[in-house]
C-alpha cells in the first residue's frame, strides 16, 4: 500500500535547502500540507532571510501542493510557538514535525569557543526540543503525532573537530527516548534519522565524486517511513546513498562483584568479562539496567525480589 499524507500537516525545520527542502518536496508530493521553516542563515548560523523558505513553499504551490513559509529561529521558543500557531490557524492541525534545522561551527575541541558550542547546541538540541514542545499539546489532543529528530553518525560514533555538533546530535537521541515513552499513550511516535547526504553542510568535507553518490533524495524515504501512520517508535534509522540500517544502543550482560571485591582493581581484572558481547541487551527504559543489576545482587544475597526486566 502506498504511503500517503493527504490532509496531514507537516512542519519541517531547516527546509529552505538541502535535506529539509527534499523532505518538504517529497511530503508535498504525497499529499501533505507543508510548513516550510527556515531562518535563512549561513551554514554557521549567521544572518537570516525568509527567502529560502518562501522559495521552497512557492515551489510546492507551483506543483499543485499546499504550503506556507515561516522564518522561525528554532532556538527561540516564541518563534516556534508562532510557527505552530500559524499552521493551526490555517489548517487546524499539526500531525508531523521533522526537526531538521542545523548549523556547523567545526573546530578541534581546544579551539572551540563557549559561544560556538552553545550556538550549535542551541540549534540542534534546544531547537528540536522547543519545536517539539510547541506541537506537543496539539498532538496529544488529537491522539496522533509523528516526530522525527535528526542525529548524525558524528554523534553516535565521533568525528574529529565536531565536539559541539556531536554532543547536540547525541542529545536528540536522548530526547527521542523520553518523548517516545511520554507520547505512547497518545499515539505520538518519535524516531531519529541518521543521514548521510550531500548538502551545503558537507560540500567542503567530501570530493565531488562522493557527493554525487550522496543524494538527498535517497535519505528522505527514511523520514517518510518514520512519519507514516504505521511508523514504529524509538527507532534510530540511518540512511545514505541508497543504504538503510538501524542503529541500536545495547549493553553487555556484565558481571556481579561481591561487596569485598567492588574495587577498581577488580573491575580492571574482570574488564574482559564485563565487555563480553556474547549476550547483549536493548532496554526500553531506564529500569532495565537497574533491574539487571538488582537481580544479580539479590541472587548473591539469597533474596527473591520478584523483579521483571524490560
Amino acid at each position: 500500500m502506498s504511503i500517503r499524507y493527504d490532509n496531514r500537516v507537516v512542519i519541517i525545520t531547516g527546509a529552505g535547502g538541502g535535506l529539509g527542502r527534499e523532505h518538504a518536496l517529497q511530503f508535498a508530493a504525497r499529499g501533505a500540507r507543508v510548513v516550510v521553516n527556515d531562518f535563512g542563515g549561513a551554514v554557521d548560523g549567521v544572518g537570516g532571510s525568509s527567502e529560502p523558505a518562501e522559495r521552497v513553499a512557492a515551489e510546492i504551490i507551483a506543483a499543485g501542493g499546499e504550503a506556507i513559509a515561516h522564518g522561525a529561529n528554532v532556538t527561540n521558543p516564541d518563534h516556534a510557538a508562532d510557527m505552530v500557531a500559524q499552521a493551526m490557524a490555517k489548517w487546524g492541525r499539526v500531525d508531523i514535525l521533522i526537526n531538521n534545522a542545523g548549523i556547523l561551527r567545526d573546530a578541534s575541541f581546544g579551539k572551540t569557543t563557549p559561544d560556538s558550542f552553545r550556538a550549535v547546541t542551541d540549534v540542534h538540541l534546544l531547537g528540536s526540543a522547543f519545536c517539539s514542545l510547541a506541537v506537543w499539546p496539539h498532538m496529544r489532543a488529537a491522539g496522533f503525532g509523528r516526530i522525527v529528530m535528526t542525529s548524525s553518525s558524528s554523534g553516535i560514533y565521533g568525528n574529529f573537530g565536531q565536539a559541539n555538533y556531536a554532543s547536540a546530535k547525541m542529545g536528540v537521541v536522548g530526547l527521542m527516548n523520553v518523548l517516545h515513552l511520554e507520547g505512547a499513550k497518545n499515539n505520538i511516535r518519535v524516531n531519529t534519522l541518521v543521514p548521510a547526504a550531500a548538502t551545503r553542510m558537507t560540500e567542503n568535507l567530501t570530493p565531488p565524486a562522493i557527493q554525487a553518490l550522496m543524494k538527498t533524495s535517497s535519505v528522505t524515504p527514511a523520514v517518510l517511513f518514520m512519519a507514516s501512520d504505521d511508523a514504529p517508535s524509538r527507532v534510530i534509522l540511518a540512511a545514505g546513498s541508497g543504504g538503510y540500517s538501524r542503529v541500536y544502543v545495547v549493553e553487555s550482560e556484565g558481571i556481579f562483584l561481591p561487596a569485598d571485591q567492588q574495587t577498581p582493581e577488580a573491575i580492571a581484572a574482570n574488564f574482559d568479562a564485563i565487555c563480553d558481547k556474547t549476550t547483549l541487551h536493548e532496554y526500553g527504559d531506564v529500569g532495565g539496567q537497574t533491574i539487571k543489576f538488582l537481580k544479580k545482587a539479590a541472587a548473591d544475597a539469597g533474596v527473591d525480589l520478584k523483579l521483571s526486566s524490560g
